[in-house]
């Protein structure tokens, strides 16, 4: 039996202190439709709200076995694995957590350019091994003063740029539509950005529009001395091409803090040099993860008192 709490699902392992949260507020069934259909099935009429991480996958086949949902509060920016037609069409509004991360990430892709420029976790390798009382390690290249391309000039995209500035860097980027508001040179395509980049770093939301947006072709136009870093999702860079790429010396260097099948990461990258490698960390710290969890847990809130919700997803406002 229930108790008076409302009562939320988790769909997929969530952080702990979303799931803490969670089970202060609520009555909380973590994964009940995977671990144990038959519970499920008695509770799922009635389930309000389903709780989710930016990597969670919620189906339309889902939606349609909890038939009082009103709500999927995601904690995170994207959502690209949420079927949010489906969710509009049964009445069903998606949040989720912008903005609370817009410097975490920005700091990530400058921190992420920096390594790949100078190489300082293999700088760091260099020391630990002894090899610094062999010789000088091998001379990098410099970021500052560089051409920065930013594939997607949202929030973050626009912090990005702001920090870029303070290193000297000229600006460009390339989006769905140019933003005249904004001083730095627009491309239509991301081939004609990376073209005249350095430094191409991603920052544009997952999903079916940008499945495999940086190819091949525009890893040739990058060229032999640019350098891929990716702070989006690792759907939108073909990492085949991206490894035969860094392979054949295409491109330079690549920084990645995203994959295609994360948590597992092709062992040609990790066995590259001059690849630096992060375990999806863009928001990491735990003041910014705090204040995405408290955010989720607003529109909670929000839903169960009757009010207007705090962040909306674009599709659903």
């Amino acid at each position: 039996m229930s108790d008076t709490k409302p009562e939320v699902l988790a769909a997929a392992r969530l952080a702990p202190m979303y799931t803490e949260k969670l089970q202060q507020l609520y009555t909380l069934h973590d994964r009940l439709h995977e671990t144990d259909p038959a519970a499920f099935a008695a509770v799922a009429p009635r389930i309000r709200a389903l709780a989710a991480q930016g990597e969670t996958q919620v189906t339309d086949e889902l939606m349609a076995r909890l038939p009082a949902l009103k709500l999927i509060s995601v904690m995170g920016v994207g959502y690209d694995k949420i079927d949010v037609a489906a969710a509009k069409r049964r009445g069903i509004v998606v949040t989720h957590t912008p903005d609370v991360l817009n410097d975490e990430v920005a700091d990530t892709a400058i921190g992420l350019m920096l390594c790949a420029a100078r190489q300082f976790p293999a700088a760091d390798r260099f020391v630990r091994a002894g090899d610094w009382l062999k010789g000088p390690m091998p001379l990098q290249r410099k970021m500052s003063g560089q051409r920065l391309g930013i594939v997607g000039m949202g929030r973050i995209g626009k912090a990005i740029a702001q920090r870029a500035q303070a290193f000297g860097m000229s600006i460009a980027y390339t989006a769905r539509s140019a933003k005249p508001e904004l001083p730095y040179a627009f491309h239509a395509t991301a081939s004609g950005l990376a073209a005249a980049s350095d430094f191409l770093v991603v920052i544009t939301p997952g999903g079916a529009g940008t499945l495999k947006l940086i190819d091949a072709a525009v890893l040739k136009a990058l060229g032999p001395k640019g350098i891929l870093v990716n702070v989006a999702r690792g759907s939108v860079v073909d990492e085949s091409a991206l490894i035969d790429a860094l392979k054949n010396g295409v491109i330079g260097g690549a920084a990645l803090d995203v994959f295609e099948d994360e948590p597992r990461v092709p062992q040609a990258l990790i066995d590259m040099p001059q690849v630096v490698l992060a375990p999806h960390i863009g928001s990491a710290t735990r003041e910014t993860r705090q204040a995405m969890c408290d955010l989720a847990v607003d529109n909670l809130q929000a839903l169960f008192a009757g009010q207007p919700l705090r962040s909306p997803v674009p599709e659903c406002r």
